[in-house]
């Protein structure tokens, strides 16, 4: 059975659905960020799925100049450690570069979502399993992201995420997932 989370609407999201706004904006609001993202739109939102939990998001978070508090709310619970069903408060940041990467490859796709947050027990757990887990990872921090696309390559999905010039990015073809953080800007794999 599948749950959708981002069903509650709020006053601004239903506003934003009606007001005839034509181009849906992602752009992080923090400094590094390309001048032509910056302020391009009026509502941000992001659509996501998770095979894990059978989870589905599909929220408007940012509009007309703020973000919307109950929808970050369910950002943080849908991107829980769900080993653990452990929740933490998720860097907008990391959101916003999510959105707008999803914004650039024009896809009406959703993200899977893999990986959001992580328990330092969960994190060490993967980490015994695998070399590439990062000790001291983002994830931890509530600031990065393991998705995909069945539409899309890892390769474009990374290349959009890097052409915001924000954050760290990796590419993990074998594994089909590109690592999304807001930490400093950086990019690895193949």
């Amino acid at each position: 059975m599948q749950k959708n989370i981002g069903s509650k609407l709020t006053r601004r999201s239903v506003l934003g659905a009606f007001s005839g706004i034509a181009m849906i904006s992602a752009a992080p609001s923090y400094a590094g960020l390309p001048a032509f993202l910056r302020g391009a739109g009026d509502i941000r939102r992001i659509k996501m799925r998770s095979g894990r939990t059978g989870e589905m998001i599909d929220t408007v978070y940012w509009a007309d100049g703020e973000y919307i508090k109950p929808a970050l709310a369910e950002l943080n619970y849908f991107m829980r450690d769900w080993r653990e069903d452990a929740v933490a408060q998720i860097d907008i940041r990391n959101i916003d570069i999510l959105a707008a990467a999803h914004h650039l490859l024009e896809t009406e796709e959703p993200y899977q979502l893999l990986s959001g947050y992580r328990t330092a027990r969960t994190n060490a757990y993967l980490r015994s399993k695998s070399r590439k887990v990062a000790k001291d990872s983002y994830h931890i921090k509530g600031k990065a992201a393991d998705l995909r696309l069945s539409s899309r390559s890892v390769n474009q999905i990374a290349r959009a995420a890097m052409s915001i010039n924000v954050g760290g990015v990796g590419r993990y073809s074998r594994s089909n997932f590109v690592h999304v953080d807001c930490g400093p800007v950086r990019s690895w794999g193949a």
